[in-house]
C-alpha cells in the first residue's frame, strides 16, 4: 500500500527533481519570449543587434515612450556627442544649448516640440538628467557642428581650423529595366564615426496620432532617422547621402531634423515630400534625397542645398549616390571646392565603382543585389579588393590617407556603420532589411586598434567594439 507523504516532503521532493531537470524548457521559454519593455502603447525589443521600438498616440506621447524606453541609451549617446563636439570644434555642450535654445526652437512645429518636450520628460522618469535643450541639441549634433560653427566662424573671423561636413553614406535607388519585375530596389549604409555608428542602431516603428506610419532606422533621442532610411505607408521609399564640402547656413530657417521627419510623416508623393523638406530649408545637413513612391513607380534623386535645388526624376532607370554633388552650380557656388574630376577620393571611387556595379547588374538588381552592392570592397582607383575609404563599405580606419575632405585623419575609426535594403513589395508591408555593423559582416574590436592607434586614445570612453549582426528583417508591428 502506497504511504502518502506530508505536504511538506512533497514540497522537497519536487524541488529536487526540478534542479536536477535539464534546463532546455527555460531556455525555450527565453527564446520565445525575449524581453519586452513598455512604456505606454510603446515597446522594444531586441533584434539582430538592433534596438526595434514601437512608438504610437499623439507627439507628446511618442515622445515620453522614447525617452522611458530609451533613456539608458539617450544617456550614453549623449556622452558621445558632447565628447566628439568638443574635440572637433572646440566649442562646449553649454554653446549647442544655447544654440538650440535660441535659434532653433523658434523654428520647430508644436507637434515637434512637444515630442522633444516628451523625450525629455521620458528620459527624466528613468533618473537620466536631461532637459529639452539637451535633446534639442542631441537631435541637431549634424547641422549645428558641421553646418552652424562654420558659418559662425567665417561671419566672425575666426582663426580656427575650417570645419568640413563629415560625409555620410553610400546609396542607390533604381526602377524600370534595371530591376527584377521592374519594381523599386533601394539600398543604402550609413557612414559615420564607429563610436555614433555602434550605437546607431535603433529601428524605430512610429503610428502617429497625424499622418502617416513609418518604419525607420535611428539613433535614440532624435526624432528623424538621422541618416535617413525610412518607409511609410504612403508608399514612400526615402534615403539619402550627405553632400561633401557643402557651405551654407540660414540662422532664420527651419532645422533639418524637422523638416526631414515632417516630409517623412506627411508627404503622400514625391513632390509633397519635395516641398515639405524644402520648406523653411536652413542648409543644415545638406543632402542629395533619393525618394520612390511605390504606387507610381517613380523615382527622384533631389539636391538640395541652400541656394541650388535640382529635381531629376524617372521610371526607368537609377539614381546612385555617394556624398558627390551632381549640379555644376551647386559645385560652384556652395561647395569649397569639390573636384569632381579626382578619381583618388572616397566619393568619386565610390560612385565609379556603385554605378560599374549598377550597370553590369542591369535587369537583375534585387534585395541580394542590393546587400551585396553595400558589402562591396572594390576600390576603383586601385582596382585592388580591399577594405578602405574608397569602398563602398567604408573603413576608413584601414586607409592610411583617410578622408581629408572631411578632416579625417589616417586611420581614423569611421566608414559603412550599418546597412539597409528594400523594395516595392517589403515597402507595401512597411518592411525593410537591415544589417547592423559593417555590411560586409567584419567586426571592429576597439582593444587592438588602440595599440595600433594611440592618437585615438581621446575616444577610449566612448570606442566600443562594433560586431556586426545579421541581415534582418523589420516590419511595422513587430513583436
Amino acid at each position: 500500500m502506497l504511504r502518502l507523504l506530508p505536504r511538506a516532503s512533497l514540497l522537497i521532493l519536487f524541488c529536487i527533481v526540478l534542479s536536477c531537470a535539464p534546463p532546455m524548457l527555460a531556455r525555450r521559454t527565453a527564446q520565445e519570449s525575449p524581453a519586452i519593455q513598455t512604456s505606454g502603447a510603446g515597446y522594444r525589443f531586441d533584434r539582430g543587434g538592433w534596438k526595434y521600438v514601437h512608438l504610437e498616440g499623439a507627439p507628446e506621447q511618442i515622445g515620453f515612450q522614447h525617452g522611458q524606453l530609451l533613456a539608458s541609451e539617450i544617456a550614453d549617446m549623449l556622452v558621445v556627442t558632447k565628447l566628439e563636439t568638443q574635440h572637433e570644434t572646440k566649442r562646449d555642450w553649454s554653446f549647442y544649448r544655447e544654440a538650440g535654445r535660441k535659434m532653433l526652437w523658434p523654428h520647430i512645429d508644436v507637434e515637434f516640440r512637444q515630442e522633444i518636450e516628451g523625450i525629455a520628460k521620458g528620459a527624466q522618469s528613468k533618473g537620466i538628467k536631461i532637459d529639452v535643450w539637451d535633446v534639442v541639441a542631441l537631435n541637431a549634433a549634424i547641422e549645428l557642428p558641421s553646418y552652424y560653427v562654420p558659418w559662425l566662424e567665417k561671419n566672425e573671423h575666426a582663426t580656427k581650423p575650417v570645419i568640413r561636413p563629415d560625409g555620410h553614406c553610400s546609396a542607390f535607388i533604381a526602377v524600370g529595366s534595371y530591376t527584377k519585375g521592374g519594381k523599386i530596389v533601394v539600398a543604402h549604409n550609413n557612414w559615420s564615426s564607429y563610436a555614433d555608428g555602434e550605437r546607431w542602431t535603433v529601428m524605430f516603428d512610429i503610428q502617429p496620432e497625424h499622418g502617416h506610419r513609418m518604419v525607420m532606422d535611428g539613433e535614440p533621442g532624435v526624432i528623424t532617422s538621422q541618416d535617413d532610411f525610412g518607409v511609410t505607408d504612403a508608399g514612400l521609399i526615402i534615403t539619402e547621402t550627405t553632400i561633401t564640402q557643402f557651405v551654407g547656413w540660414d540662422p532664420d530657417g527651419k532645422p533639418e531634423f524637422v523638416r526631414s521627419r515632417k516630409a517623412m510623416q506627411y508627404a503622400s508623393s514625391i513632390d509633397e515630400y519635395v516641398a515639405i523638406i524644402k520648406e523653411g530649408n536652413n542648409g543644415g545637413y545638406a543632402n542629395d534625397w533619393l525618394v520612390g513612391d511605390r504606387k507610381t513607380g517613380e523615382i527622384a534623386y533631389l539636391e538640395l542645398g541652400l541656394k541650388n535645388t535640382p529635381l531629376w526624376r524617372s521610371k526607368d532607370g537609377y539614381f546612385m549616390s555617394s556624398n558627390f554633388p551632381r549640379d555644376p552650380a551647386l559645385i560652384k557656388n556652395e561647395t569649397d571646392g569639390f573636384d569632381s574630376s579626382d578619381k583618388s577620393t572616397s566619393m568619386n571611387a565610390r560612385r565609379k565603382a556603385g554605378e560599374g556595379k549598377i550597370a553590369a547588374g542591369k535587369g537583375k538588381i534585387d534585395i541580394n543585389f542590393a546587400q551585396e552592392f553595400l558589402s562591396s570592397h572594390e576600390d576603383s582607383f586601385t582596382g585592388k579588393q580591399h577594405a578602405n575609404a574608397r569602398t563602398l563599405c567604408g573603413h576608413i580606419d584601414a586607409d592610411p590617407h583617410g578622408v581629408p575632405e572631411w578632416n579625417d585623419p589616417p586611420y581614423y575609426p569611421d566608414g559603412a556603420v550599418t546597412g539597409k535594403v528594400t523594395d516595392s513589395d517589403l515597402a507595401a508591408n512597411l518592411s525593410l532589411i537591415a544589417r547592423a555593423g559593417h555590411p560586409c559582416g567584419e567586426d571592429f574590436i576597439a582593444a587592438p586598434f588602440f595599440v595600433a592607434h594611440p592618437e585615438f586614445e581621446y575616444l577610449k570612453p566612448i570606442l566600443k567594439d562594433m560586431k556586426a549582426g545579421p541581415w534582418t528583417k523589420f516590419s511595422a508591428g513587430d513583436k
